[in-house]
């Protein structure tokens, strides 16, 4: 079928029909693609150009497009169009066209080898995946083939230029096989194939390297291609001769990239460790390139000292077990680690003066793991020795984890900043799991260093040290307990003796309060000592991330401990959110903080606390609420809006049985009568509803305002009684004006929380009716715009079901137009809108026996269901669906098989349904395997996987490797 938009060229005249794959159409598209101005003539052309690479006319032009008057371009696609052919159509190829096929190719490689290199690599690349598809039974000797014929001395090209093509081969060989799609178990016979092929490789490359006239081009490709030979999991002793004549190729500056990739790649390979004789022998390799390190180092030579520090590096990280089991050899491991502590402190600051530093950090993970892996003994011994280089490695990762002076920092661009903020958190990580290794000591030895600076006369400490001190303390503190640690009170009580000159000072100092805040909790009594300090930073813009996110951590470790502080703590608060100090996200967080605090004081003080904060906010919102809607006070009702529901989220009076016994938390009563929150909302509930009317075609505003009811429901649970016959009606009046999706999500937790309670029933009833009924005309006026409401919608219908079926019983209530709906939500292009919708199928289908309305619909139009069920399978949903309409079929089987056998069988029966790819056989299989599985429902998703697959004509091709 001929499309005349896609043809290639279509801007010229005469364009050629659509899928006429000739050499002239090919040759005008890829102009068209290279070179029109028009972005959409671009595309169409690359689009058109895909279709013929796999078009049968591609063995045809191929070769043609290869012809000597061509541009590479043009010669470029040509050998493109034959890899793809041969990767991924091999099975077209007849049996017999091999030998013609791999000659032309050859013929083609030695004519490109003086030609263009773009080119000469993709037909290396189109002849490597033909050894591939051959060996080992049509080709057995393919790799001493290629060498024995480029060495032929009868080629008209040059001897170097017919020993860089042979190299590229030999290069793309293994590359090729890594990517290759080969079946598994072909994919095993060609690698064994390959590993034996490497004794007719490997001498060639070892000859190449030492001989003293090979130019430097063919010693570079060697390194290359030795590179990609032993990512074949080559035996590392066989690489021996390579990888020390890769070592002595470090001193030449041309070849050290490529021997670095060698080295690294031959070390890393996983079978290397097995070969512990030949990794002793390259120790004493590596720590022969120390000289060659430092001199780089003196020199300012980031790229060398980068590649010696990796290949140093790759040893430790990949061989450390092995090379630690060789105790008798420990003092030259010993040495090696010892340089890997030299890249970790290598000097200058990351990412500006070094970028070495960061690729050790993994090592020291790796070494601690192993050494803690031992038996007791033998890892008493290695502890004996490791401690103190452990140790040591704190005090270089402090030392690099230092800002920089405020001058230098000043140049720094904020990418730079950036890439060191993450620096420090990966050292901050580091540091973390080195406590596992030395325990309480470190604590003692990073307590004695700062106190002997902090109180040192001799000389003035520079606030980096301090702050790098500080920075070490909070990434234990954060996540080690360290309420038993003795040195902790020493710390507290040092913090407010620390001059704050500087911002970064001043952060770090917040965050480690904000990491002991757990420790404060058990010891109140020094939360004296540190809460001023926080409520000072609250002042400063500039430390608004680490004040705000420090007193919130506090509050909530500590809210029982601080109704002594608690005013001045609102008072602070008050006083910076109304100068507007802070960004949005951190006022946020700051009414979260105060919500903690709050909590844990008597009703009365609470009241009066919430009366002083609010007030303010809201008489801003009466005057706003006043004002005729425009972009600016919006943002500001959203605002307070927001500030409210985060105060509502951890406002909490009534307290939890355990805190720690898991999701289910029981709430007792609160004895001193009605709950805070519910009473500030009655009194703001009228000014709440006088600005939604307002703004009730504003989704923000709708969303803002549904968020502080969803966020109390949450918190309040059964607290929030008193309100729900109110919230119901404001829900119902809001949504019957305009539908929007978070009315229907506060509806969805009522339901939730409330729906099983006699006395909530009728309000929640006629809510849930209501708000189904709007639904139901939103469907019938087009709900495509809408696919946030349906999926709200989907998500409700759900909960009703889960919490309370009988809501299903009710005669108002048209179940068979629910049904319908949510059968036309299967078939909406969003994916979340169809997983809700399956969601809700999978709850409604066990009711069927339960629930007379739903046991009656899903018998009169349960096959439109399963029709479109088996429409999506068939290839109209997303693959990535395919579970979800897999777990309807299985609840259809569970609960309603008789039903089901006699549809699946009538719905499969029409030709070309649910896809022409199928036969009868193949749909019969299907149907008797999804009737027999009513256990086991990761077999259904497996079966629904296969069957989509058949029915999307991938079962079987590379698309299947990923899935």
């Amino acid at each position: 079928m001929e499309r005349r938009e896609e043809q290639p060229g279509a801007a010229g005249a005469g364009a050629a029909p659509a899928l006429d794959f000739t050499v002239e159409n090919v040759e005008k598209a890829l102009h068209q693609l290279y070179y029109d101005p028009n972005i959409e003539n671009k595309n169409l052309a690359q689009k058109w150009l895909m279709q013929a690479q796999v078009s049968p006319q591609a063995w045809h032009f191929s070769w043609q497009l290869l012809q000597p008057d061509k541009v590479p371009e043009i010669q470029y696609f040509g050998a493109s169009a034959l890899h793809i052919k041969i990767s991924r159509y091999w099975s077209d190829i007849p049996t017999d066209q091999y030998e013609s096929l791999k000659a032309q190719l050859f013929t083609q490689i030695t004519h490109f080898a003086s030609g263009s290199k773009i080119v000469l690599t993709r037909l290396c690349v189109a002849l490597a995946s033909l050894a591939l598809s051959m060996m080992p039974d049509a080709w057995p000797c393919a790799v001493a083939d290629m060498v024995r014929l480029f060495q032929a001395e009868d080629s008209p090209v040059d001897g170097q230029g017919r020993c860089l093509a042979l190299l590229e081969l030999l290069t793309v060989l293994p590359e090729e096989f890594q990517t290759s799609r080969l079946p598994q178990y072909r994919k095993g016979l060609v690698r064994a194939s390959l590993a034996v092929e490497c004794g007719a490789v490997f001498p060639l490359l070892e000859q190449l390297l030492q001989q003293p006239s090979s130019p430097s081009c063919v010693r570079q490709k060697v390194l290359k291609c030795f590179s990609s030979w032993v990512q074949l999991e080559v035996p590392l002793q066989d690489c021996e001769a390579l990888i020390q004549a890769a070592f002595a190729a470090l001193q030449d500056s041309e070849l050290f990239d490529s021997s670095v990739e060698a080295i690294v790649n031959a070390i890393s390979q996983p079978d290397a460790q097995r070969y512990v004789n030949t990794l002793l022998k390259l120790i004493p390799l590596v720590l022969g390139l120390q000289d060659q390190l430092r001199q780089a180092v003196q020199n300012g030579d980031m790229e060398t000292s980068h590649g010696i520090c990796r290949i140093a590096v790759a040893l430790g990280e990949n061989h450390s077990r092995a090379l630690l089991d060789q105790v008798e050899h420990w003092q030259s491991f010993l040495a090696l680690v010892n340089m890997i502590m030299f890249c970790t402190g290598i000097p200058g600051h990351y990412p500006v003066n070094e970028t070495t530093s960061s690729l050790t950090l993994t090592f020291w993970y790796t070494l601690q793991d192993d050494i803690l892996s031992f038996e007791a003994e033998k890892q008493a011994v290695y502890q004996q020795v490791y401690r103190p280089v452990y140790f040591q490695l704190v005090d270089v990762l402090l030392h690099k984890a230092q800002f920089p002076s405020d001058e230098e920092y000043g140049f720094w661009s904020s990418d730079e900043k950036e890439q060191f903020r993450i620096y420090r958190v990966d050292i901050s990580d580091t540091l973390m799991y080195v406590y596992e290794m030395l325990g309480a000591e470190l604590l003692s030895n990073l307590y004695d260093k700062l106190g002997r600076l902090l109180t040192s006369s001799e000389e003035p400490y520079s606030w980096q040290h301090t702050e790098a001190l500080l920075y070490g303390f909070q990434s234990i503190a954060e996540t080690i307990d360290v309420n038993y640690s003795d040195v902790v009170p020493g710390l507290i009580g040092l913090i407010p003796r620390i001059s704050i000159s500087n911002v970064q000072l001043a952060d770090t100092v917040m965050f480690t309060i904000g990491a002991l805040s757990e420790w404060l909790a058990d010891h109140p009594v020094m939360i004296n000592s540190v809460l001023p300090l926080v409520l000072h930073a609250l002042g400063n813009p500039e430390l608004s991330v680490s004040s705000v996110s420090t007193l919130k951590k506090i509050c909530r470790e500590c809210k029982y401990d601080l109704p002594p502080y608690a005013a001045n703590i609102v008072a602070v608060s008050q006083d910076v959110l109304m100068k507007q100090i802070h960004k949005t996200s951190q006022c946020m967080w700051l009414m979260q903080a105060l919500g903690f605090l709050l909590s844990a004081l008597q009703v009365e003080e609470i009241l009066k606390n919430l009366h002083s904060l609010i007030s303010p906010y809201i008489q801003q919102l009466e005057k706003l609420a006043e004002e005729i809607p425009n972009p600016s006070n919006k943002l500001a009702i959203v605002h307070i809006l927001g500030l409210l529901s985060n105060l509502f989220t951890t406002l909490d009076v009534s307290h939890h049985e355990d805190d720690h016994e898991g999701p289910e938390l029981r709430k007792l009563p609160v004895p001193q009568g009605p709950n805070p929150v519910v009473v500030v909302l009655q009194q703001v509930f009228q000014l709440i509803q006088k600005v939604l009317s307002k703004w009730l075609n504003d989704a923000q505003v709708v969303e803002a305002v549904c968020a502080i009811f969803e966020k109390s429901v949450k918190t309040l649970l059964d607290d929030f009684a008193p309100m729900v016959p109110q919230l119901c009606e404001m829900l119902s009046r809001m949504y019957s004006t305009i539908p929007q999706a978070s009315a229907l999500d506060l509806t969805r937790q009522l339901v939730h929380i409330f729906a099983h309670e006699p006395a909530h029933f009728p309000p929640i009833e006629a809510l849930f009716l209501l708000v189904t009924s709007v639904t139901l005309t939103l469907f019938q006026q087009g709900p495509r715009d809408h696919p946030d409401i349906v999926d709200s919608f989907m998500q409700l219908l759900a909960q009703a079901l889960k919490r309370k079926p009988d809501l299903f019983l009710c005669e108002r209530l048209d179940v068979k137009a629910v049904f319908h709906c949510a059968v036309l939500a299967l078939k909406f292009p969003e994916a979340p809108t169809v997983k809700a919708s399956c969601g809700f199928f999978t709850e409604l289908l066990p009711r069927c026996g339960e629930v007379e309305p739903v046991g009656k619909v899903v018998q009169e139009d349960g096959r439109m269901l399963l029709v479109a069920v088996l429409e999506a399978i068939g290839g109209q949903a997303s693959r990535s669906l395919m579970d979800c309409f897999a777990d309807i079929l299985f609840a259809l089987n569970k609960h309603c098989f008789s039903l089901l056998s006699m549809w699946i069988k009538e719905a499969l029966q029409p030709p070309g349904f649910p896809s022409a790819r199928l036969s009868p056989e193949q749909k019969d299989t299907f149907s008797q395997q999804i009737l027999r599985e009513r256990v086991n429902k990761r077999r259904v998703k497996e079966m629904v996987k296969e069957f989509t697959l058949l029915c999307r004509g991938l079962h079987g091709t590379d698309y299947t490797a990923d899935y």
